[in-house]
């Protein structure tokens, strides 16, 4: 599949936040803790959130050549009253209006530092559009809320991730990504439903070189398979592999490592 365009990417934002917006007024406890996250409550969850909205937000604004201290940038803390949902979506909603206004005036070429070398706007707008989409889950199951996503931005968020571990990889020597250097094993992440171009699965080749990957469909050491966006979501280690909507075939322990040692760094 295509990245999606830079356009798309912001009304997914817009659209992402909206859709946590409505977990935040929805009468959830916000000091209710956060399974997926379990070191945050939801309204730390939300916060996090927002206040990395508004960074990126500054960064693309200012076209910044280095990376912006977190002091530097107006709001990010939140709202100083805690536990008050109304103040907390306001804070939100104007945090997802900074970072979308700011990327689409930019454009997706304009110049931002960026963690993973790829210097420009477009960047920023596909990471941001998958850290909402990946956090509203976090809250959404937390509240006990149904949760979907539209199945190219599903998609799109598997692929960034196995981008980012190969970035990983390439670049820092002590990542835990260099863990699973060793015989060959392979992945197979295999949608029972489909994105719009028909390609919703993906091999993962582990073995001494490191981590490769490619998209279709071919027999694996193990095999994770269901709909769409619970395989992302087991991808991203937000369900466990023993969730009734997804199943594992094969060799267990070779996706569990995986799920161990391939992160952010």
């Amino acid at each position: 599949m295509t990245r999606l365009a830079h356009a798309r990417y912001c009304d997914e934002i817009a659209h992402q936040v909206g859709e946590l917006r409505s977990v935040v007024t929805s009468g959830t406890d916000l000091s209710r803790t956060v399974p997926t996250t379990p070191d945050w409550s939801l309204e730390q969850l939300v916060r996090h959130l927002g206040g990395a909205l508004r960074w990126v937000a500054v960064m693309v604004r200012t076209g910044a050549e280095r990376e912006t201290p977190e002091e530097e940038v107006p709001g990010f803390e939140g709202p100083e009253a805690r536990g008050d949902a109304a103040a907390l979506d306001a804070w939100l909603a104007e945090s997802g209006d900074l970072v979308v206004t700011a990327l689409r005036e930019a454009g997706p070429d304009a110049r931002v530092w960026s963690w993973a070398g790829i210097e420009n706007a477009g960047f920023w707008a596909r990471r941001m559009t998958h850290e909402v989409t990946v956090h509203r889950a976090d809250a959404t199951l937390a509240a006990g809320l149904p949760y979907e996503v539209a199945p190219e931005v599903a998609a799109d968020a598997v692929e960034e991730w196995l981008e980012i571990v190969e970035w990983a990889q390439r670049t820092l020597p002590d990542d835990e990504v260099h863990g699973l250097r060793g015989p060959l094993r392979t992945i197979h992440l295999h949608a029972t439903d489909t994105a719009p171009d028909g390609e919703a699965e993906w091999l993962i080749r582990l073995d001494e070189e490191g981590v490769s990957w490619s998209r279709g469909h071919e027999k694996a050491t193990v095999a994770l398979r269901g709909p769409l966006t619970w395989v992302l979501l087991a991808f991203y280690r937000r369900i466990p592999l023993d969730d009734s909507r997804i199943e594992v075939l094969g060799e267990r322990a070779v996706l569990e490592h995986w799920l161990e040692r391939a992160t952010f760094g």
